[in-house]
């Protein structure tokens, strides 16, 4: 019995003459995908809230901080999917920024609420007005219903799970 030839892959194909490679191997993948875009609205972020010297996670934090009435590292660190030890670092960061304050929760003595302070609050605002328009060149080649779509559809599959589950 004469074995079978193994099975080759894709024919190797040369560069193309502007040096772009041939990407159609990567295409299928939603993480792919969703990882290229993902470079292209880090650097969108880097270039207008960067002069801010704020981080995204911080940015994140801020704006969750602001709308929740209270809140505490740990609802912080599963909304936002941050290991403890990386989130106390980074709001130790934050409070010596002095844009956050812990404070002890008058509910439950035990809790340590996190609050904005005034210069937080001002740069949280700030940052918000910077962040409603900052996409929108990244974006434009997404129609407003597309993009509503894509928010929708990124959402769904970061919550893991799906309407038809």
């Amino acid at each position: 019995m004469a074995a079978k030839p193994a099975e080759a892959g894709p024919v190797p194909v040369a560069a193309s003459h502007d040096g772009a490679l041939d990407q159609s191997g990567l295409m299928h993948l939603v993480g792919y995908a969703a990882s290229r875009a993902s470079i292209e609205l880090k650097k969108t972020f880097s270039r207008h809230l960067g002069p801010l010297k704020l981080k995204a996670v911080e940015f994140s934090v801020l704006v969750l901080v602001d709308t929740n009435a209270e809140v505490n590292q740990k609802q912080l660190g599963l909304a936002l999917d941050v290991s403890p030890p990386n989130l106390a670092v980074t709001l130790d960061r934050m409070v010596e920024q002095g844009w956050i304050r812990r404070e002890r929760s008058e509910r439950d003595r035990r809790a340590q609420l996190i609050r904005l302070t005034p210069v937080g609050q001002a740069l949280v605002t700030r940052a918000r007005k910077i962040g409603q328009t900052m996409e929108q060149e990244a974006l434009k080649v997404l129609s407003p219903a597309e993009r509503a779509l894509l928010i929708e559809l990124l959402q769904r599959v970061a919550q893991k799970r799906s309407r038809h589950a």
